[in-house]
């Protein structure tokens, strides 16, 4: 007859062997589930002032402030076993020498994670909801009922004029007049169980995974050099200084 100890042995590796292969289903059954995202890039103004882009930096250089508006959805990419979406933009330049790759720099990101991971089920969760009352103050229904019209699935990001979180500076310190930029859109599925994936180019599938549709402005030319504040900006297409522009990003 077995002892105490060897039965709960027995239990434990029962356990992580089922817990196991469980985890290796969830993350195989993701790919049966379709993705078909879809992104829109386009650039609302950019300028190249020369002067210090950080407090730290040592010396002047020039660098580039790039506003972009982005409509994309990524609802796709979140399914049952998407813990958080990791998106970016980046702008992607030709280098200064033609045997060297394109020079690319971040010029915005965002973390949006799933309704999972916003709402996890805890024990306080499950015993908040319980104990809760069957009705809400009244200013509690109209936050939620507010909250409600303006909440959007995971995955969509509308955002106009907005404001990037990174200026774009270069090794050599020149920016002005370069010619050929893109802004490109790429993210990050970071799953509960299972490898990480990250951006496929349009036009490119796997499976039941198609790359993404868009996702790429039109190729721009950098600006004469202007030495002034980038709140001085004149706005592209227009000749005339505009206002400081306003930002009114929604990502869910």
């Amino acid at each position: 007859m077995h002892s105490a100890l060897v039965r709960v042995q027995n239990v434990f590796g029962f356990f992580t062997t089922v817990a196991f292969c469980t985890a290796i289903v969830v993350a195989l059954s993701v790919t049966l589930i379709p993705q078909a995202p879809s992104a829109d890039i386009e650039l609302r103004n950019v300028q190249v002032v020369k002067g210090r882009p950080h407090y730290h930096s040592a010396k002047k250089e020039e660098y580039a402030h790039i506003k972009f508006d982005l409509e994309a959805d990524l609802t796709s990419l979140f399914n049952w076993n998407t813990k958080q979406l990791f998106v970016w933009i980046t702008a992607t330049y030709p280098s200064k020498l033609p045997s060297e790759p394109s020079s690319q720099a971040v010029i915005w990101d965002t973390i949006i994670r799933s309704e999972s991971q916003k709402h996890p089920l805890t024990p306080f969760t499950l015993y908040s909801s319980l104990t809760a009352s069957s009705e809400p103050p009244r200013n509690a229904r109209r936050a939620s009922k507010s909250k409600q019209e303006v909440e959007l699935a995971p995955g969509l990001i509308r955002l106009k004029n907005c404001k990037p979180k990174n200026q774009i500076t270069d090794i050599s310190g020149q920016l002005a007049a370069t010619a050929n930029v893109t802004l490109e859109l790429g993210w990050n599925v970071q799953p509960w169980v299972g490898a990480l994936t990250w951006t496929m180019g349009e036009g490119s599938s796997w499976g039941r995974w198609k790359g993404i549709k868009g996702g790429r402005s039109k190729a721009f030319d950098m600006p004469p050099l202007k030495v002034k504040g980038v709140n001085q900006e004149t706005v592209k297409g227009s000749g005339k200084p505009g206002k400081v522009a306003e930002v009114s990003p929604i990502v869910k």
